[in-house]
């Protein structure tokens, strides 16, 4: 069938069809916002702030130092660290001297640090002191050759750069680094080196970063997104946005760095607009509230559990919360009533979108100006094509359900190493090989109405997505197996009114065993991130199967919608 794309019809008057990209590495974005406004701040944190002109300097130095450290161009640089300037310097640096940043959550237990640090092949590590004992655990069975250390108090103002480590000593969690060959201090190198690193070529088709995930399966695997899917991906969301003012907006650094959504729509994003980030290492309603009335944020990109979180306090009206002016929420759907609440409570926009690490992440949004629809993404970015496949290959009406196949220049080159499931991923011959390019096929169903607008009706795959991060059941099910008491396991996505999905587990005991589900969850937490970990766990004498041994993870889904619509009866 003919598809058109009807969305343009509803996009916001000053919203373009489509753009041109500049042919530019992702550092230039803070190079040209230096060249506009180099002494506006770029930074805040905690009281210590960094001009835009300072932050290029401190980029430009510990490029340098990686250089002299023996990084080169196409060698993957992981990084270890929360919200925090050292995050910014260190991704920007590495993009200067051409090495492909590798995105690490600082959740991340030694045994997932592992699988990340061997599957990229990384060999240079910057990590916040506080996890380096992660680090050591696995240290002789990864390809590090040098780690740059850091701390939250390299970045403080004064007293509370001297106060930080004496507090975190007496709560017992300060992590002491001593000097070791190819350990490196990162305040010590922007100290030591000038800021004057050797030019490297950088294409725009050049990996920028490896950004791992499950995709569509559940295995991690790192997305190769280069400067051109970056850049590409910042100009469609700021395009999204037109109102915003140059040098003028404000945004809150919440929403974590490590996360391609964070990092496009919260740093890069701002970066773009030469705005200043006020940079918070993790979440807290109290220090959020805070923030947003001290330097008054006029942009705060979250997840839907942030929005509740401050939607619930029991001070919120203590709060002058009205130069927050746009908010774009990801990663989980966002329910109605929160975003009418929010923007009650705050006088903004609070937008539902919709996004995938292989897309840079952004796709679509609910438009700025125009009708924003209940339950709908909104519609595609500008320079986005979005298809709605049948089984065979073909789109299918409107208001028929298919799954969501994605183009354009923020959509991935492909995954790390791995030809098969890249190949697997992406299709060239839709609707009778009539498309122009390769679409993305994205792994979630969903239909499109007769004016563009897009709908996500279900999951093709089980991934749960809880508090915004994507949990996958392959994962937490082979952990639960380590457990000696376990046979059988299985986990699936369960409704939670915060975290939009919690991570619940179904486990038959091996005869004769007896444990109770807290020694299940405690193996757990030894083993898994935190928003991994299962929040409910229910003992069963067997699980659903198929006739050749299947477990049917479908019927215990279908078991516990029914349990859910009993209760509300």
């Amino acid at each position: 069938m003919t598809v058109t794309q009807p969305w343009l019809a509803h996009y916001d008057p000053n919203v373009p069809a489509s753009l041109i990209y500049p042919e530019a590495p992702i550092h230039s974005l803070l190079e040209g916002a230096v060249k506009r406004h180099a002494d506006r701040p770029a930074l805040e944190f905690l009281g210590f702030e960094l001009s835009y002109a300072q932050l290029w300097e401190q980029a430009k130095r510990f490029a340098t130092a990686l250089e002299q450290l023996g990084v080169k161009k196409g060698d993957r640089v992981a990084v270890m660290l929360p919200n925090c300037p050292q995050f910014v310097i260190a991704f920007f640096g590495a993009s200067m001297v051409g090495a492909v940043v590798v995105n690490t959550s600082p959740l991340y237990v030694a045994r997932e640090l592992e699988h990340q640090l061997r599957d990229s092949g990384a060999e240079t590590l910057i990590i916040l002191n506080l996890f380096y004992p992660r680090y050591r655990e696995i240290a002789s069975t990864v390809p590090v050759k040098r780690v740059i250390v850091t701390s939250i108090s390299d970045y403080l103002p004064f007293p509370k750069n001297i106060l930080y480590p004496l507090k975190t000593k007496r709560e017992g969690n300060w992590v002491e680094v001593k000097p070791e060959q190819h350990i490196f201090f990162f305040k010590r190198l922007i100290a030591k080196y000038p800021a004057s690193p050797a030019k490297v070529s950088i294409g725009p088709d050049d990996l920028a970063l490896l950004q791992y995930t499950g995709g569509t399966t559940g295995t991690p695997k790192g997305a190769m997104l280069t400067h051109r899917n970056l850049m590409a991906n910042v100009w469609q969301a700021v395009s999204w946005t037109p109102d915003l003012k140059d040098g003028a907006e404000v945004t809150l650094g919440v929403i974590p760095f490590f996360h391609v959504y964070g990092m496009t729509v919260a740093m890069n994003m701002a970066l773009k607009c030469a705005g200043k980030i006020v940079l918070l290492p993790r979440f807290n309603t109290k220090d959020v509230l805070e923030a947003i009335q001290k330097h008054k944020v006029t942009m705060f990109p979250g997840v839907p559990t942030m929005y509740v979180a401050i939607n619930n306090h029991a001070d919120v009206k203590k709060y002058d919360l009205s130069s927050i002016n746009i908010c774009l929420s990801g990663a989980a759907p966002l329910p109605l009533e929160v975003a009418q609440e929010f923007e009650r409570i705050t006088g903004g926009k609070l937008l539902e979108g919709y996004g995938l690490t292989e897309a840079g992440p952004c796709t679509h949004n609910n438009p700025v100006g125009g009708v924003r629809r209940a339950g709908s993404i909104g519609l595609p970015l500008p320079g986005v094509d979005c298809r709605v496949i049948g089984e065979h290959g073909s789109s299918v009406a409107v208001g028929e359900i298919g799954e969501l196949a994605i183009s354009g220049p923020n959509v991935m080159r492909g995954y790390w190493q791995k030809p098969t499931e890249t190949s697997e991923t992406f299709r060239d011959d839709l609707d009778g090989g009539n498309t122009k390019g390769r679409y993305l096929m994205t792994g979630d169903m969903g239909r499109m109405d007769a004016d563009g607008y897009f709908e996500i009706v279900d999951r093709k795959k089980d991934m749960i997505a809880a508090s915004g991060y994507n949990v996958y059941p392959r994962e937490v099910e082979e952990v639960l197996y380590q457990h000696p008491s376990v046979q059988e396991a299985v986990v699936i996505g369960v409704p939670d009114a915060y975290r939009g999905e919690t991570v619940k587990a179904f486990v038959v005991l091996k005869s004769g065993e007896a444990t109770s589900s807290e020694q299940i969850l405690e193996f757990c937490k030894l083993r898994l991130s935190p928003y991994k970990v299962p929040k409910q766990l229910e003992f069963r004498s067997e699980l659903p199967k198929t006739l050749i041994g299947k477990i049917l993870r479908r019927v215990l889904v279908e078991e516990e919608k029914r349990a859910r619509d009993a209760a509300q009866v």
